[in-house]
């Protein structure tokens, strides 16, 4: 697999404080990496850092190896990366069908084979494509901005906190839709509090604690190591 990011030596937070303390991710094409930790780990400091979102004092990141440290977000998209916040991610009194078409802004033709392309990977939209995105359930929404994100086909996903406050059914939905999209070959890094569940269908796991990196495997390996278990995931 090609790799998509390689991000080196995060030092970076808010106010002059850092959060991150060296931390290191990579993504690849077709592949899933998932970010776990306690809270306050730095998980998604260190995703929005990625996405040219907080400031980083030190290290870089590569993005298909051109150094994109110090490139605005707005830039990021243009390049083919694509950012689903946990909050706010969708315009709650636009259609369903409006929100996507305000992920193809950019785009100047296909904007309709884009939003088709979204109903396949997401079938239970179709039907409410012109109901408001505010009405829907939680999951129904993480589904429209997840596919906003991928309305300009990025190469690299980045997706904080999908399954937050979703009941275990949706969740296993929403990360099944996750993993086909990285079948088709986009390098997806996903921020999750569910680290059981997400580890298990992990190409590849980071366990961040204190804004630093503590283990790093695939993630059916990381579920099996005793240490991980009893220190991050309740035993």
């Amino acid at each position: 697999m090609s790799k998509v990011l390689q991000a080196s030596g995060l030092f970076g937070g808010y106010g002059g404080t850092d959060i991150l303390n060296g931390v290191e991710l990579a993504a690849n094409a077709g592949e899933l990496a998932v970010v776990v930790g306690p809270n306050g780990a730095g998980k998604s400091t260190a995703l929005k850092a990625l996405f040219g979102l907080v400031h980083l004092r030190a290290g870089s990141v590569l993005f298909e190896g051109q150094d994109i440290t110090q490139m605005p977000p707005e830039r990021r998209v243009g390049i083919g990366m694509a950012f689903v916040p946990q909050e706010r991610n969708v315009f709650p009194s636009l259609s369903v069908r409006e929100n996507l078409e305000m992920g193809g802004y950019t785009l100047t033709t296909g904007i309709a084979e884009r939003i088709e392309h979204v109903f396949e990977l997401f079938p239970d939209l179709r039907a409410k494509a012109h109901q408001p995105a505010g009405q829907l359930s939680g999951g129904q929404r993480q589904m429209v901005a997840m596919g906003r994100a991928i309305m300009t086909s990025p190469r690299l996903l980045l997706l904080d906190e999908p399954t937050a406050g979703l009941s275990p059914k949706v969740m296993g939905l929403i990360f099944d839709r996750i993993k086909a999209v990285g079948a088709a070959g986009v390098a997806v890094l996903m921020v999750e509090q569910n680290a059981r569940q997400a580890l298990a269908i992990a190409d590849v796991g980071y366990v961040l604690a204190t804004g630093r990196n503590r283990f790093t495997g695939a993630g059916p390996e990381l579920l099996a190591t005793p240490d991980v278990a009893r220190s991050f995931l309740g035993g």
